[in-house]
């Protein structure tokens, strides 16, 4: 009976989510489909992975490389998995074979070695650029005047694809205060959204979880991560 309810309180949860995502779209001048949805599954069990697979949710993340790994060979069928989380550069190669998004590229040295790792199995890995927009010591990222010359650099790489810009905006019990941190990136987004060369396709802007995710989208999101609010 437990097990039930729970499941009917994460679909619900889901519902709830993706009404909030089409409002907040609309407010924008867009479609929930110009919207997609990551849950976030660090900590939760492949059984509770499994109701999110049967809502049709194929979008996973994870921010610890040894949980993805040993949930991606406990589940089968279509899922993308993307790596949220600070990657450590000794861990790239057990996540390369499978991980479909990159999302916390925070550096050039990680970058470096997930297009090394990359190259070794043949494959061009998507990846998305961590900003630190708040200037937070907490946060990792490049600083948003840094990346115009990460991405220069990153042209030079072989085998990782720059899909886009994520940033982690501060917790606030306000979430309107989160705002000028999102326009900030969507303003940066935008400038560089032009430059489209052989591994530079500007496509995903990730901002918004559970407590800001309507902010963010209203903001220009359209690649949202949410944990908390799929499994209260």
């Amino acid at each position: 009976m437990a097990s039930k309810m729970f499941r009917m309180q994460v679909y619900e949860n889901i519902r709830i989510i993706r009404e909030k995502i089409e409002r907040a779209a609309i407010r924008s001048g867009r479609s929930a489909d110009d919207v997609s949805l990551v849950a976030v599954t660090k900590n939760q069990p492949v059984e509770a992975i499994m109701q999110l697979l049967q809502a049709g949710i194929v979008d996973l993340g994870e921010n610890r490389s040894q949980e993805l790994v040993s949930k991606n060979g406990e589940l089968e069928g279509r899922i993308n998995w993307h790596f949220i989380g600070h990657l450590q550069r000794n861990k790239v190669r057990y996540i390369i074979p499978f991980v479909y998004l990159i999302q916390s590229v925070d550096s050039m040295a990680l970058a470096r070695e997930i297009s090394a790792g990359a190259k070794r199995i043949n494959k061009v890995q998507d990846v998305l650029l961590e900003v630190n927009v708040s200037g937070e010591a907490t946060k990792h990222g490049f600083a948003p005047d840094e990346v115009a010359e990460a991405l220069d650099e990153l042209v030079l790489l072989g085998n990782v694809r720059v899909k886009g810009l994520m940033t982690m905006a501060p917790l606030e019990d306000d979430a309107e205060l989160t705002r000028p941190h999102f326009a900030k990136l969507k303003k940066l987004y935008d400038s560089i959204s032009s430059r489209q060369e052989r591994n530079i396709e500007m496509e995903y802007l990730s901002m918004g979880m559970s407590n800001d995710f309507e902010v963010a989208i209203e903001e220009g999101s359209n690649m949202v991560r949410i944990g908390t609010a799929i499994f209260i």
